[in-house]
């Protein structure tokens, strides 16, 4: 086990892990299909729906900024809106730049370095932000496999299809419940959890030890905002606008290769394709693709051919837009990626 773990540690390690995975599932993903259909669907894109694909990739950063100003208002009464646009957009940069979801840590950090605001505090909403992000989406797959009666005699679904909805659903919301019950613990009971925390760093020097003892008490900080219904109850209800919001893109997505589905049935798809991109690989790449060609494949029968070249071109816009909006951001701010990706690792450390 130690010996996994000061693997782990090494770079070139995390490297050759990554780039494994990542191949791994862009087999799977080329796999069983014709080049030329797919360069026949690469290009067959209705214009006017691509062009607003492009415009609407930004919209969940400003969602995101727009609901996590509910978290942040309990360490400072007023944030930039576009300072908190732009740390979605420079995270969202990182992640799909470098391995590792790193993008995760930067955009807290980036934030508390323009708002003035404890590091550990941003941690912390950020973890109360993916809890709340996978727990939507939970909600709206169950809605989905609940609601099967209602849409089966238009809409079919094969029967292995459901099964791995119903096992990543129930894995997503394993996952943001422990999450939840772990972040409740630390904030109800915070002197036990910082007493255990002060015990497990007894291993270092003092100075090292008192660094992570206040980080981790920003942290929780951080996690006070469940100590009003209110807001818990707006935030709850923001989250759902931020998916909906996504959801929107994807199904915009749909029509633009003349997919015509109602807004409802898009759900499965978006939630596939989150699972893929958890997937801790640079740019997306290969988790994405899967999980989105699996979804074209088992939820709409489309040819994996048609799957795969539709995949390639919703794939790259995203990309594409969003390192653009970040490097103009971080042009103007004068920092490079590098530096942010930095930043990151020495508080990793």
């Amino acid at each position: 086990m130690i010996y996994w773990r000061l693997m782990l540690k090494k770079p070139g390690f995390k490297f050759i892990l990554v780039l494994i995975i990542s191949f791994v599932f862009l087999y799977f993903f080329f796999r069983s299909v014709d080049w030329k259909e797919v360069f026949r669907h690469l290009v067959g894109v209705d214009l006017k729906f691509f062009a607003l694909m492009i415009l609407l990739v930004p919209l969940h950063f400003l969602t995101r900024a727009i609901r996590w100003e509910v978290l942040l208002k309990h360490e400072k009464s007023s944030t930039s809106l576009y300072n908190r646009f732009a740390a979605n957009a420079v995270g969202f940069t990182v992640t799909l730049i470098f391995p590792g979801r790193l993008g995760e840590l930067i955009k807290p950090l980036y934030l508390a370095q323009k708002e003035d605001i404890r590091k550990g505090f941003t941690v912390g909403t950020v973890v109360i932000e993916r809890i709340f992000d996978i727990f939507t989406m939970c909600f709206l797959i169950g809605l989905f496999l609940v609601a099967k009666p209602l849409y089966a005699p238009f809409f079919q679904v094969d029967d292995t299809a459901f099964q791995r909805l119903y096992f990543w659903g129930l894995a997503g919301f394993g996952i943001a419940f422990g999450l939840l019950i772990i972040s409740l613990g630390l904030y109800f009971f915070r002197d036990k959890a910082l007493k255990l925390v002060s015990f497990l760093a007894r291993i270092f020097p003092q100075k090292i030890r008192k660094s992570v003892l206040s980080l981790v008490d920003e942290f929780i900080e951080g996690l006070k905002f469940f100590h009003s219904v209110g807001d818990l109850l707006k935030y709850l209800l923001l989250s759902f606008v931020v998916w909906m919001g996504i959801i929107f893109y994807y199904w915009i997505c749909f029509f633009a290769y003349n997919l015509k589905l109602s807004y409802f049935l898009i759900c499965p798809y978006v939630f596939l394709i989150l699972v893929g991109a958890s997937i801790p690989t640079p740019g997306m790449v290969g988790g994405f693709d899967y999980f989105s060609k699996l979804g074209f494949t088992s939820l709409y029968h489309l040819d994996p051919s048609r799957a795969v070249g539709m995949t390639i071109v919703i794939h790259a816009v995203q990309v594409g837009v969003t390192c653009l909006i970040g490097y103009v951001i971080l042009w103007k701010e004068g920092l490079s990626l590098f530096q942010l990706k930095k930043l990151g690792e020495n508080t990793e450390k």
